[in-house]
């Protein structure tokens, strides 16, 4: 009887333990869950976008092996007439300006200070892209006519088979993903809630299988593409995204601070939109793309890359804003000229614009929850394009 009763208590043991490492698997995924589910709410919102390690899985990208100094400062630059209630009215968090390299204008708001990492949203997925430049100027992806297919053999078969590499950089992929955030039940939120439970994004990728247009016809803003970009990279050099990241572009260019990479549940990078930078961070990177892909006597990624993947290559429909390849191009920017403005945009007023031409970079951070209301993308580009004007004379 003593040695059932000690195998009982053994195996009660167990029990309780396997019960108590469930509750705290249990407990890990719901926490996560409620992020998603409050992620935007108006109290909430500022504080989220600038603690996302608390949140989600991450994997850690640090500042690099360089020394690494501050960016230089410039003269000041006098700020446009409405420039006030533009960060009010767009939940502004931080602003980083850049005149030849030199910061002319930086503040931060909403309680918000320059050592918060913040989320880039979609910015990241210009990120991307450049890493693909990378890739091909080392001859790891031949062609961007190949089939995304050729590098990830899990797509075959899904609505993603038969579209080229180009097609997906270019948004233009035809596969049906609805994007509304506002919608609990769209795909993007689906997608959110796989995230937060620690879920696969390889497989949510490749269980998509309805399309709306031939691969290349049409453009559609499809965030789930750059995830697709993730795949097809990872395999064509068999790393991960943030190794690519960290050595490629974050080792010869160095960070004032160490960032992240949100991922799921598998260590696989939130491609399309889950990198955590400072502000100024931001600015350095677009600060390398002004300059042609260069750093300090390094050339990090193709200048040939860059114009091609700023140019507005993609099927867009006339009078609306154009797309290159995982960066934006406004409707009314004269695209013949060579040295014409871009810019990386994500969600909630995430934006990093580029204006060769002035030599200006513009980071913002925002917590802005009206910033799909009819002319609020417009209206920060006209912004933009008011605050490099005003360097002018700088």
């Amino acid at each position: 009887m003593r040695k059932v009763l000690k195998l009982f208590g053994f195996a009660l043991a167990i029990t309780l333990a396997a019960a108590v490492i469930a509750g705290i698997v249990f407990q890990d995924r719901l926490t996560r869950l409620m992020a998603v589910n409050t992620l935007f709410a108006e109290d909430k919102i500022v504080s989220n976008f600038s603690s996302m390690d608390d949140l989600f899985f991450h994997a850690h990208l640090s500042r690099g092996d360089r020394p690494v100094s501050s960016l230089p400062a410039g003269t000041p630059v006098t700020l446009p007439d409405g420039y006030d209630t533009w960060l009010t009215d767009r939940a502004v968090t931080a602003v980083v300006m850049l005149k030849d390299g030199k910061v002319v204008h930086e503040a931060y708001h909403l309680g918000t200070e320059a050592t918060d990492t913040r989320i880039s949203w979609s910015v990241a997925k210009s990120y991307l892209s450049t890493l693909f430049g990378i890739a091909m100027e080392k001859g790891e992806i031949s062609s961007l006519d190949d089939p995304v297919t050729q590098y990830s053999p899990a797509l075959a078969g899904t609505a993603y088979d038969g579209a080229t590499i180009r097609n997906v950089l270019n948004m233009a992929s035809g596969v049906v993903f609805d994007e509304d955030y506002l919608d609990f039940w769209s795909d993007i939120n689906k997608m959110g809630r796989v995230l937060a439970l620690g879920g696969s994004m390889d497989r949510f990728a490749a269980g998509l299988d309805d399309t709306f247009a031939p691969a290349g016809e049409t453009w559609k803003y499809t965030s789930i593409d750059t995830h697709v970009l993730g795949m097809v990279l990872r395999g064509a050099t068999g790393r991960s995204v943030p190794d690519l990241l960290q050595e490629r572009v974050i080792a010869p260019l160095g960070l004032e601070a160490a960032g992240s990479y949100l991922t799921d549940g598998n260590g696989v990078a939130f491609v399309l939109g889950g990198l955590n930078f400072t502000t100024r961070d931001y600015a350095r990177f677009g600060q390398m793309v002004l300059q042609g892909g260069a750093w300090q006597g390094t050339q990090i990624v193709s200048g040939d890359w860059l114009t091609e993947a700023t140019r507005a290559s993609a099927p867009t429909q006339p009078g609306g804003e154009r797309y290159g390849y995982q960066w934006w191009i406004a409707p009314d920017e004269d695209i013949t000229d060579p040295e014409h403005a871009f810019y990386g945009r994500g969600v909630y007023g995430q934006y990093l614009y580029i204006d060769p031409k002035r030599d200006v970079v513009i980071a913002v951070n925002g917590a802005d929850r009206k910033f799909r209301e009819p002319g609020v993308n417009d209206s920060n580009i006209a912004m933009f394009r008011s605050m490099a004007a005003a360097t002018d004379g700088t």
